[in-house]
């Protein structure tokens, strides 16, 4: 199998008009330290933002149904675990359990009515070696 030359390459997420202001995020997965990992992107304040989906105090997914993210007003992303709080674009925790520390940010790109991730160590795409 030809891997691409760096493994680094974009990679399209969703369209961009699939993600809506504090509405529904899109899973991915990435590549960290020998594992895949379950990662997300969403839209606050009409820029796109992904992280690991991971919360910082309990390495535990953070939806609560499938790419359901944030908490009812769509100001916060919200573990379903433990209800730690994270600002959407920074995803700085803001409240709970682990208040001051922060999700794992992913760099993601729009253009050309897309979403994309740009891989960057870390975080490599899944098929990476």
């Amino acid at each position: 199998m030809h891997m691409p030359e760096s493994g680094m390459e974009p990679r399209r997420l969703c369209a961009a008009d699939e993600l809506v202001d504090g509405g529904a995020g899109v899973r991915f997965t990435v590549h960290l330290a020998s594992r895949n990992i379950a990662a997300f992107v969403i839209r606050y304040d009409g820029v796109a933002h992904g992280y690991l989906n991971q919360c910082a105090h309990v390495p535990m997914e953070l939806d609560w149904q499938e790419g359901q993210f944030f908490d009812s007003a769509g100001l916060y992303l919200m573990c379903a675990t433990h209800g730690a709080t994270y600002a959407p674009d920074t995803g700085l925790c803001v409240g709970g359990p682990c208040r001051g520390a922060a999700l794992a940010k992913l760099r993601i790109e729009e253009r050309e009515g897309a979403v994309f991730w740009q891989p960057e160590a870390p975080f490599f795409p899944p098929d990476a070696s």
